[in-house]
């Protein structure tokens, strides 16, 4: 029933894969189970609502992936997205956190609409191999700039500068502007946690070396352990395995939608809508390349399906109490562990839904065990850098744009906008206006719109 259902020797796999592959794609991305009511309770959200919001949404939204689209992708309240979502709805600041799950719920109105008529899935025939090729790419650097700075391999750290005087008078009127210098370097190896990634990568390393199967959830597992004598994993006083957070004021349902109407706020919805819609697009696409479920002409099959699941996804993550659901890159985790069906995903989502009881447990899972694994992944994702065409420049410098704009200005939704903006107008200039999709002259005009009279 189980091969009938998901086509397991079709898409050359087996339920221990799938079932590993769902595994490691939840431990890598389990962190927003608790990052998330941290990000989003400065609105004034009840923490313990918003754990069950997220664990909710990503666990019914994720299985509905793997039933509705056979797709080993996973969903659940987006970083960035959900930043977003705080900064809108910043406590004694911002608007009322009910409203701002208003506008999330009407942008996930929009996304159906847009699926429904076909509009979501003609970018999947829009966007040339080369960008869909860069995007892989891109996504793949992302990831691996996020397995860098969980381990805290890479540190970041930013310092506000004082203004020179020659500064200050130069800028006239009331002095708004702020000078800030970034310094990013290499962790300390008086850092635990930093060894102890280092010591998963290359525990992880060697595996994928001999080809073991399970080599990422191995290592995450393996990290862990060796975390505990460390100190880096951290195991709380009265331990216990099952336990339930306090659901007493769930925001389920507390939306405000009629607010949400008020025309003042359609900057807002027009903006989760253009950040999900390139996000989204982006990860469906890119994951999928790197499963090979996308064929030589560039099209798949289940991205039609896969992105009505997503569009009601943010919806529902409204509805309960969520900002905005998304496909998340750490998917490629489980793809990177041979995940090809909707049975990773099924399995991710139960293990969503079981985070509910289980959340110490997941909780001890420290981020420098699961970082080597991001690593890892960006390795195989950036592969696909050896199939982009360097020799045509039209189609070479928008690729590059596009994957070292994801990295740089952590952002998927920007590498794809750079992308697409330099390749409309590479082709035009050069004479090959007729080999651009319609689709993405339009896509021109958005983002060149978006990002003139709208950059927030």
């Amino acid at each position: 029933m189980i091969e009938k259902m998901f086509k397991l020797k079709d898409n050359g796999t087996n339920v221990r894969t799938e079932i590993v592959a769902g595994i490691t794609t939840f431990m890598t991305m389990a962190y927003i189970l608790f990052l998330n009511p941290n990000i989003l309770g400065v609105t004034g959200m009840n923490k313990d609502a918003v754990f069950f919001a997220t664990a909710i949404s990503a666990g019914f939204v994720t299985i509905a992936m793997g039933l509705v689209a056979n797709f080993p992708i996973a969903l659940a309240p987006g970083m960035g997205l959900n930043a977003l979502f705080a900064t809108v709805a910043l406590a004694g600041v911002g608007m009322p956190w009910q409203t701002a799950l208003g506008a999330v719920f009407i942008s996930g109105l929009i996304f159906i609409l847009l699926t429904v008529t076909k509009i979501r899935q003609i970018l999947v025939v829009a966007v040339p191999d080369s960008l869909k090729k860069a995007i892989t790419v891109g996504i793949g650097l992302f990831i691996t700039i996020i397995g860098f700075k969980l381990s805290e391999i890479m540190v970041v750290s930013a310092s506000v500068i004082p203004p020179t005087l020659d500064a200050l008078s130069k800028n006239a009127g009331p002095v708004t502007m702020k000078f800030f210098e970034w310094n990013i370097g290499m962790g300390s190896f008086s850092n635990p946690a930093m060894v102890l990634c280092l010591i998963g990568l290359g525990i992880t390393a060697v595996l994928m070396a001999l080809k073991v199967k399970g080599s990422l959830l191995i290592g995450i597992v393996g990290a862990t352990i060796i975390g505990i004598p460390m100190g880096v994993t951290v195991i709380p006083e009265n331990f216990a395995v099952f336990s339930l957070p306090d659901f007493s004021n769930l925001a389920v349902g507390a939306l405000d939608i009629k607010s949400a109407f008020n025309m003042g706020i359609w900057t807002v919805v027009f903006t989760f809508t253009f950040v999900e819609l390139f996000d989204t697009f982006g990860t469906l696409v890119g994951t999928a390349n790197k499963a090979g479920l996308i064929d030589k002409d560039g099209n798949s099959p289940k991205i039609g399906k896969a992105m009505l699941v997503d569009a009601f996804g943010v919806s529902f993550g409204a509805l309960m109490g969520t900002s905005t659901v998304t496909a998340y890159v750490e998917s490629a985790a489980g793809i990177g562990e041979g995940g090809r069906t909707g049975l990773t995903a099924i399995t991710t989502g139960l293990l969503f839904l079981v985070a509910l009881v289980l959340a110490p447990l997941a909780l001890i899972i420290p981020s420098a065990a699961t970082a080597p694994a991001l690593i890892i992944v960006g390795v195989l994702m950036v592969s696909s850098i050896a199939e982009i065409d360097f020799t045509d420049f039209t189609e070479a410098f928008p690729a590059f744009l596009t994957f070292i704009l994801m990295p740089l200005t952590y952002s998927i939704a920007n590498g794809i906008a750079g992308g697409i903006i330099a390749y409309t107008l590479l082709k035009v200039v050069t004479g090959k206006a007729k080999k651009v999709h319609w689709m993405m002259y339009i896509l021109f005009v958005l983002v060149l719109a978006r990002y003139i009279f709208l950059n927030e």
